[in-house]
């Protein structure tokens, strides 16, 4: 008796520490039963049903998803095949679950428990925001290579060209001194250009120190309203208690202002024009870094918003590509050099826009030596302290 008695405290402390496992486990992960009844429910699959474990168990699985979900054919599928099995970007938007649940789903069967399977759901919010910054990074590095190549294969005979038409100038009549003075000019113009793509081909590390966020912000504030934004109403809303961003000064001062500008340039001159500036700790993304294991905390969010008439939906994912612009006289490099820069501090920037409302939200690293008992918590209220 003794003996099972102590296999038994054995087996109820394994069960247990399993359970904590799985609670800790940030994706929804649940265990359905031969009959189709959730037989287990983790913490993070019941904030996404919207209901207890408990409460969960008395239904089957396709209670909760919509009618004719591909998750069903996935479970019989891995019943019969015994193997589990992937598939990615499904839609399981109801009115119960919410709008907007596209979802990885991984499905595989449970050896010791005939006909259940364990269903694992990976959101594919954070999966999609990840995938566009890896893109927004190689987009940069594509414009890095073209120009390495601008500035060695044409600023050089752009130098001739320039040079050939002052001459040019000094001998030909009046008549024809404006068409020489054109060459220069658009030379000159072709020259800016390529000196403003070079910004992408310096590969040296960031030189970066603790920089208090709001100094910088209200920098770029006090710009803005001194020259492209005089006329415009610019509010702040800040977290007081924001730890330091460990970041290069310099380089963020021209993230914010390239922003500011932006959001600046889509009121334009609406007269309840409004551009607000944002800071909040968010604590929970953590990327990896590539070619180690290290992962980097990103608690910090630093938001540009505006009142502005949005960005056409179809132009969003691409946003931070060169040579992409909704200006009729623009070069498609302003937020390719903002998404470096962001890059190379190993942070995200993304845009969510609708009417009336865009948000550019860059998420950064704090500074070194910032634990997570040092930053600030959110309190009942949603505000930090």
């Amino acid at each position: 008796m003794t003996s099972k008695s102590s296999s038994g405290a054995g087996d109820n402390a394994t069960n247990s520490v399993a359970m904590a496992v799985l609670n800790a486990i940030q994706n929804p992960v649940v265990m359905v039963d031969e009959a189709g009844l959730i037989a287990f429910a983790n913490w993070e699959a019941e904030a996404f049903f919207g209901a207890s474990a408990s409460h969960l168990s008395r239904y089957k699985i396709s209670t909760f998803i919509p009618f004719g979900s591909p998750l069903l054919a996935l479970i019989d599928q891995v019943r019969e095949r015994r193997g589990p099995v992937n598939e990615y970007r499904v839609d399981l938007s109801s009115p119960r679950l919410g709008q907007d649940k596209l979802v990885d789903l991984y499905v595989a069967p449970v050896s010791s428990e005939p006909g259940s399977v364990v269903v694992v759901f990976q959101e594919r919010s954070m999966a999609d925001k990840i995938d566009r910054q890896l893109t927004h990074r190689a987009a940069a590095r594509s414009v890095t290579g073209l120009a390495s190549m601008l500035a060695h294969e044409i600023k050089n005979p752009l130098s001739g060209i320039r040079g050939a038409a002052q001459l040019l100038e000094q001998s030909v009549e009046d008549d024809d001194r404006a068409l020489t003075r054109l060459i220069c000019d658009e030379t000159d113009r072709i020259v800016s250009l390529v000196d403003r793509m070079e910004v992408f081909s310096d590969e040296r590390p960031v030189d970066r120190v603790p920089v208090n966020i709001h100094s910088v912000l209200d920098h770029v504030k006090a710009v803005a309203k001194a020259g492209f934004a005089r006329n415009i109403k610019i509010s702040e809303n800040y977290d007081p208690s924001l730890p330091a961003v460990f970041a290069n000064r310099d380089q963020l001062v021209q993230v914010f202002l390239n922003l500011v500008k932006n959001a600046a340039e889509a009121v334009g001159d609406r007269q309840d024009g409004e551009i607000m500036l944002t800071t909040a700790y968010r604590p929970g993304i953590r990327l990896s870094v590539a070619g180690t294991r290290e992962k980097i905390s990103l608690p910090l969010e630093f938001c540009v918003i505006d009142n502005g008439p949005g960005v056409p939906a179809d132009l969003v994912p691409h946003l931070f590509d060169p040579f992409i612009t909704t200006k009729t006289n623009g070069t498609g490099l302003g937020l390719a050099l903002v998404a470096k820069i962001i890059g190379d501090h190993g942070g995200i920037v993304e845009c969510d826009s609708q009417n009336h409302r865009t948000t550019f939200r860059v998420l950064m690293p704090a500074s070194k030596g910032i634990t997570p008992e040092d930053a600030p918590l959110p309190n009942s209220t949603g505000t930090t302290r």
